[in-house]
């Protein structure tokens, strides 16, 4: 392959700074933000590579129209969109960017914390309608509590640099990985999450694995209770479980910035979207905790340099 056989279609929205590196590369870009998935579908045979976001399923029969596909670019954290195992059979190298967010997502969980213990959304809300409410709305410190953090990747670990200063005890633990820690963290069992922490935090990709992992039978284990986090993917979770916790009080309260439905006109046709939205001890966001203005530019950057990479290890083997 030389270097103008090399094709790559971008189907969604990303900085101008991916263009700017890759096409520096000398690698052809077809930049289309708004086609749609059967429009892609029809065109994907004539390229090398793809990026996406989180809008397209590329599943196994968008693959085999992929005939040429070399490489896909995930311009975020997680493949899950993505037929992995499909695609890695193609030989097709999966690139994404969990790098690029990772302080983003810590940061935004943090704040999303903070606002619960403090009742920062009721309060402001009472505030502007002239409510004057000190001691309803008291708080509690994260100061000298014990965090766990399921999961201790790039995000795992940037939620334990944030939380640091803290003044709180930091558990991880990751199924994958040992011998992490560190001044920062102590690793971990799970078991010892359930036992000690008094936050729990998710910071693990979604799997046939995770899928719905956090049920019934997940949340009865923890030995006092807890407040919850997720600002991982919203299948980890069974919410009717997390929302019966809620209800009984074995999770004090929760954090989410993701949920298992993602899309507004679907939201109401569940069965647990009111129960969750009327919780006032639940904190919710639309999936943006790594979706800030600097983590736009980093994710596009470090993609780019990733699919660069790719591009010259497969002109390197011709």
């Amino acid at each position: 392959m030389n270097k103008v056989d090399f094709r790559l279609l971008i189907v969604d929205d990303i900085h101008e700074i991916f263009l700017n590196i890759v096409e520096k590369a000398g690698i052809q870009v077809d930049y289309q933000p708004h086609i749609q998935p059967e429009q892609a579908e029809g065109i994907i045979g004539k390229y090398h590579g793809l990026i996406v976001r989180s809008k397209f399923k590329v599943d196994a029969g968008f693959l085999d129209k992929g005939v040429k596909l070399k490489v896909i670019g995930r311009a975020g954290a997680g493949v899950d969109n993505i037929d992995v195992a499909y695609a890695e059979s193609k030989n097709i190298r999966l690139v994404s960017a969990p790098e690029g967010n990772c302080d983003a997502v810590a940061e935004h969980m943090l704040g999303m914390l903070l606002t619960l213990f403090n009742k920062i959304t009721c309060a402001d809300r009472e505030v502007r309608e002239a409510k004057w409410q000190r001691e309803e709305n008291r708080g509690i410190e994260l100061s000298g509590r014990t965090v766990g953090l399921v999961g201790y990747g790039n995000n795992g670990q940037a939620m334990a640099r944030k939380l640091s200063g803290f003044d709180v005890e930091i558990l991880a633990y990751d199924k994958y990985k040992s011998g992490f820690g560190s001044h920062l963290v102590k690793e971990s069992t799970m078991e010892e999450l359930f036992s000690r922490v008094d936050v729990l935090s998710l910071h693990i990709p979604l799997t046939t694995e995770t899928r719905f992992m956090v049920n019934h039978s997940y949340l009865q284990k923890f030995k006092k209770p807890i407040f919850f986090l997720n600002g991982a993917r919203g299948e980890i979770v069974d919410i009717e479980a997390l929302i019966w916790a809620i209800e009984n009080k074995t999770v004090l309260g929760a954090c989410l910035d993701v949920l298992p439905v993602e899309k507004a006109g679907e939201l109401q046709g569940t069965q647990w979207f009111s129960k969750i939205a009327n919780l006032q001890n639940v904190v919710l966001t639309p999936h943006v905790a790594g979706w800030s203005v600097e983590s736009y530019y980093k994710i596009s950057k470090v993609l780019a340099e990733k699919i660069v990479d790719s591009y010259m290890d497969l002109q390197a083997a011709g």
